[in-house]
C-alpha cells in the first residue's frame, strides 16, 4: 500500500468523518471549547468553501479521512486558509499529510492567479506555526489582515503567504 494519503476534493460523503476529525483534534487534543454548533460551515462545506476561488480538500488513507484543508474566497484575489487539521497519527515525515494538503491548496491558488493567502490560528497550535513558517508564511498582525478576512474568536496569530 502507498505510504502517503491521497488528497482529493471534498465530497458530501466525507462530511461525517471531517466533522469527527476536526472536533476530536479541537476538543480532545487541544482542549479548545468549541462545538460543532460553533462551526456551521462544517455542515455546508460545498456552499461555504467550494465557491468562487475557494475549495476544500481531504486527505484519505485506507478509506479514512486523516486530514483536511480549505481555502475560503474572501475577494480581491485573496483567500483564507481554514480548517487545516491532520490526525495525530498521520503528522510528520512518515506520511507528509500536512505537506500534501498544503501543496494541493497552494497549487489550486496559483492556478487561479491568487495574490495572497491569509490564515489565523490559535496559540496552542505551536507545531502548526512552525509548519506554516517553514512553508513560506510570514507572521503578520491583526491590523495587517484584509478587511474581508473572517477572524475567528480563537484566532490570535495570523500569517500571510504571497503568491508569485
Amino acid at each position: 500500500m502507498n505510504n502517503s494519503p491521497i488528497v482529493k476534493e471534498y465530497s458530501y460523503k466525507n462530511q461525517a468523518q471531517v466533522v469527527d476529525l476536526i472536533l476530536q483534534i479541537q476538543q480532545q487534543e487541544y482542549n479548545i471549547s468549541i462545538t460543532k454548533d460553533d462551526q456551521p460551515d462544517l455542515f455546508t462545506i460545498e456552499e461555504y468553501y467550494q465557491t468562487g476561488n475557494g475549495n476544500f480538500w481531504v486527505a484519505i488513507y485506507d478509506k479514512d479521512v486523516v486530514g483536511t484543508i480549505s481555502l475560503l474566497d474572501i475577494g480581491n484575489n485573496q483567500l483564507a486558509l481554514r480548517k487545516m487539521f491532520v490526525n495525530k497519527e498521520y503528522r510528520g515525515a512518515t506520511y507528509k499529510t500536512a505537506s500534501l494538503l498544503l501543496g494541493a491548496a497552494m497549487k489550486w491558488a496559483k492556478e487561479r492567479t491568487i495574490e495572497a493567502v491569509f490564515l489565523g490560528t490559535t496559540p496552542q497550535f505551536v507545531a502548526a506555526h512552525r509548519f506554516y513558517e517553514k512553508n513560506g508564511f510570514i507572521r503578520i498582525g491583526l491590523d495587517d489582515l484584509p478587511e474581508n478576512f473572517p477572524v475567528l474568536q480563537v484566532d490570535k496569530k495570523f500569517y500571510k503567504y504571497v503568491l508569485e
